[in-house]
């Protein structure tokens, strides 16, 4: 029975945890659980069935670890169910009942925002998701027109098919233009919060789906997400999804929010390389570079590729594309919002700095604006930020051939 992780400091008064929660997800499942102080633990991986099992040391067993069986659901790929028992004085046990092996990832996450300590468990696959294989399958799934039938003679008892004529076999269809929609912050990360309750993270996913949707109808363009669901994707992982299969281009979807209610209007950023240009392009870009604190990152894990796109060469030539989609875009998106800045700003986004994919951020409108929130929680008007972004991406491609690669 390996041991996968542990960290036991000397037993404190029993904690009772705060919440207790369970994201699931294609990509992978994460479980995380809340506590006013650190929680020391131990991991171990068991076989024959495939099991994880998680020690909490000087956790009671509170209605919050009883009721965390109930929240995994059916359809999670990885958790078949989750058992909670008092192991041992002072050790109360999880026990993961897993479909299938996996590779868990197992981080603590200091406390931020509305956020106490966090004790984190991802559950990954063991072969990673491949976007680039997803784009080939979705397209090979695709309806196909249909060819005329033959028509079969009178006197034949043969089916239809037999008496068709060989046919060539098919060629393949060029490189279709690919887009990569980046739905903001998801999972532990609820993003801005409007009046009414409203999470940015559920209204830029809903807008996404529908861009994707009508993306996918045009005839030499397709769309991926980085997310398809509530869960939480690292910054880095935003941008070498992009990456990783030749995007074209790159658009972040979010809906801002900013103590002054009154403030409104659709916006759209660009990389800066040089700082941004103005105070509020900056406090955004700090407030969106927090994701990754607030969604919970495992920093043991290296960030090779984001180091990289800071000395390529080529992050030029793509701000420069940047800037030139962003136009565009703010000309569609002015016919259905009024724009907070008539202009592309520009600002240090992490999940901005691909240095060979041409990439925005939009920002369909302020939810803390109380008509705006009430607007963008309007599926009509959804799709209407929708229908605008595919002008804008239309218009973009028309006017030239894209950056990246056959």
């Amino acid at each position: 029975m390996p041991l996968l992780a542990a960290w036991l400091p000397p037993p404190a008064r029993a904690l009772a945890l705060q919440a207790a929660r369970v994201w699931p997800a294609r990509e992978y499942t994460r479980v995380t659980l809340e506590s006013a102080a650190p929680i020391a633990h131990q991991l171990l991986a068991v076989k024959n069935p495939e099991r994880l099992v998680l020690d909490l040391e000087g956790i009671d067993l509170s209605a919050e670890l009883q009721q965390l069986a109930a929240k995994v659901q059916p359809a999670d790929p990885y958790i078949q169910g989750i058992r909670v028992a008092l192991n041992r004085p002072g050790v109360t046990r999880l026990v993961l009942d897993l479909k299938a092996e996996v590779k868990p990832q197992l981080f603590a996450v200091p406390p931020v925002a509305e956020y106490g300590h966090r004790l984190v468990l991802d559950l990954y696959p063991l072969e990673p998701i491949d976007p680039l294989m997803a784009l080939l399958q979705e397209r090979d799934d695709s309806p196909k027109t249909d060819r005329p039938d033959v028509a079969r003679p009178a006197d034949s008892s043969r089916p239809a098919e037999e008496t068709r004529p060989p046919q060539r076999a098919e060629r393949k269809g060029p490189r279709p233009l690919i887009v990569m929609l980046d739905p903001g912050h998801g999972g532990e990360d609820p993003g801005a919060v409007g009046k009414r309750g409203t999470f940015e993270k559920d209204i830029v996913l809903s807008i996404a789906r529908k861009l994707k949707r009508k993306i996918d109808r045009e005839q030499t363009i397709r769309a991926l997400l980085t997310r398809d669901d509530d869960y939480f994707v690292p910054l880095r992982d935003r941008v070498a999804k992009a990456r990783a299969v030749k995007a074209d281009l790159f658009i972040s979807i979010h809906a801002d929010a900013f103590g002054n209610r009154d403030v409104r209007g659709s916006s759209v950023f660009a990389l800066s390389e040089r700082g941004a240009t103005s105070a509020a392009a900056r406090w955004l870009a700090q407030s969106e570079n927090r994701a990754d604190l607030i969604g919970g990152v495992n920093l043991d894990v290296g960030d090779p590729i984001l180091a990289k796109t800071l000395l390529d060469l080529s992050q030029t030539a793509s701000i420069t594309d940047s800037l030139k989609l962003g136009r565009l875009m703010l000309d569609e998106i002015g016919e259905v919002n009024a724009l907070h800045k008539n202009y592309v700003e520009q600002a240090g986004f992490a999940v901005l700095k691909a240095p060979d994919v041409p990439s925005i951020l939009v920002e369909t409108a302020f939810i803390s604006n109380p008509d705006e929130e009430r607007r963008l929680r309007d599926e009509r008007y959804q799709h209407k930020l929708a229908d605008s972004m595919l002008g804008g991406i239309r218009r973009y491609f028309a006017q030239g051939p894209a950056l990246a690669r056959s």
